[in-house]
């Protein structure tokens, strides 16, 4: 089978190998679909905290039932999507069902091999049917569910003020999540594409781009109160930091990037609004759910989202073309 390996940054190489055996408790999935993550482009860069090299990336997966375990209710040729944060299911965390920050966590295509190959076991508790939608779709249903989450930490109220700071697909799912909860939605952003992205597809009420008077302009887009809930997906450790001026008094901060460095914020400014500060990791099985009811339902412009693709194959020639703002890619689809 042909995988594509990521030896070291900016460095891939296909290679070709047996396909694995399936454990006992395994599902042996033909993949299908791969959607490129921020995640990946970090790894391909090296600005991905977890990882040692070499690695498979890829944990955005659609596929197929190759082979399940006896009594399973996978069949043969069933679609699946994959929960790729293989949670331990014993500790702390998973004892309060927050599998997503599992103290053992193993995320595929970060901690162990992903899908960027033909064939992949993975255990049985963590492969799902994707009934109702097509496999692009199934492999979009990750990303989705990681806003999904944000805004169910954040529980984001009708008509509550909601700020998106940073507008890559991981931003978009969660101004879409706030905006389908009723939330008055305004993105930020440096790119001035991706601001109007949000407005036309994605439910945004206003749009602002990051320059030197967006502060100015957020102030009068909320009559001077500034936002109820302000996430943060820019993965970028000052932005993180200068996030703590956009909060409403009584407002909540929520925390999606994840960097390296250190972050620091003003306590007496922190403290007078009685700030809620969130961090927001990965997702579970009930945002997985929440993103595959709203795609059935049609709320999801998937077909949107989908700006770009390529074959495995193609992979490594043509990965890095992904990082070029001026390609306007949103989500990237890997065929296998």
């Amino acid at each position: 089978m042909l995988t594509v390996i990521c030896e070291t940054p900016g460095v891939l190489r296909a290679i070709e190998g047996a396909a694995p055996t399936r454990a006992e408790d395994e599902v042996l999935l033909r993949i299908r679909r791969v959607g490129v993550c921020g995640t990946d482009l970090h790894i391909f860069t090296g600005n991905q905290p977890y990882l040692a090299y070499p690695r498979v990336m890829g944990h955005e997966i659609a596929g197929t039932v190759e082979q399940a375990p006896a009594g399973s209710p996978l069949q043969h040729g069933d679609t699946v999507f994959v929960m790729p944060y293989l949670s331990c299911g014993t500790c702390v965390a998973c004892r309060q069902g927050k599998t997503n920050c599992c103290v053992n966590i193993q995320v595929l295509g970060v901690h162990r091999d992903g899908a960027f190959t033909e064939y992949l076991s993975v255990p049985a508790q963590f492969v799902r049917k994707a009934e109702g939608v097509s496999l692009d779709q199934a492999a979009m249903v990750e990303f989705l569910a990681i806003g999904a989450h944000a805004v169910r930490r954040a529980d984001v109220q009708p008509g509550q003020r909601v700020l998106v700071v940073g507008t890559g697909p991981i931003g978009m799912a969660a101004l879409l999540f706030a905006s389908l909860r009723g939330g008055q939605v305004t993105a930020l952003d440096t790119r001035p594409e991706r601001v109007e992205f949000c407005k036309q597809h994605l439910g945004a009420h206003a749009g602002v781009l990051i320059g030197d008077n967006d502060l100015e302009e957020l102030r009068a887009l909320t009559e001077g109160d500034f936002y109820d809930v302000v996430f943060d997906a820019t993965g970028n450790a000052r932005a993180m930091e200068r996030g703590f001026q956009f909060i409403a008094h009584g407002g909540k901060y929520v925390m999606v990037s994840v960097v390296r460095d250190s972050i620091t914020f003003s306590d007496p400014e922190f403290h007078k609004r009685e700030a809620t500060l969130l961090g927001s990791r990965n997702a579970t099985m009930e945002d997985f759910e929440t993103v595959l009811d709203a795609m059935r339902a049609g709320q999801i412009p998937t077909a949107a989202l989908n700006t770009h693709r390529m074959p495995l194959a193609d992979v490594p020639a043509k990965f890095a073309m992904l990082l070029d703002p001026t390609q306007g890619v949103v989500k990237a689809l890997v065929e296998c």
